[in-house]
């Protein structure tokens, strides 16, 4: 699965825990109708990969979704779910919105023949 937009925010590696655990987040805004703020997150060796980018760069990310379950001391048991990322590269805006050229009206059809006045009308109306 893949997240493609332009980066809204970079955060610093954070350490989670005692042992040692590293996260970095990026949220990247989509670019549809409806734009999309997307969290994702790096973790442990992946955080590093973030280095190169900046806020405003396009973006594709290919991401994994994790779900984790989780009992609370009152016995509920809670679910959380993460977009993990795994690998980020750089879009070219061509890349994005591929531009088609158009075909010369000349081309687009074969010559019309001349209709032969002896052979009769097949057409049913």
């Amino acid at each position: 699965m893949e997240v493609i937009g332009k980066i809204k925010m970079i955060d610093q590696t954070k350490e989670v825990g005692s042992a040692g655990f590293k996260k970095r987040d990026v949220v990247v805004t989509t670019d549809e109708q409806y734009p999309q703020h997307i969290l994702v997150q790096f973790v442990q060796d992946k955080c590093d990969l973030l280095n190169n980018f900046q806020v405003g760069e396009a973006v594709k990310i290919d991401i994994n979704l994790r779900g984790r379950e989780w009992t609370n001391q009152q016995g509920e048991t809670v679910y959380f779910n993460t977009i993990q990322g795994w690998r980020i590269g750089k879009v070219q805006a061509e890349a994005v919105q591929p531009q088609s050229v158009p075909m010369p009206v000349a081309e687009a059809f074969p010559p019309a023949t001349s209709l032969n006045e002896d052979e009769p009308d097949d057409l049913p109306f």
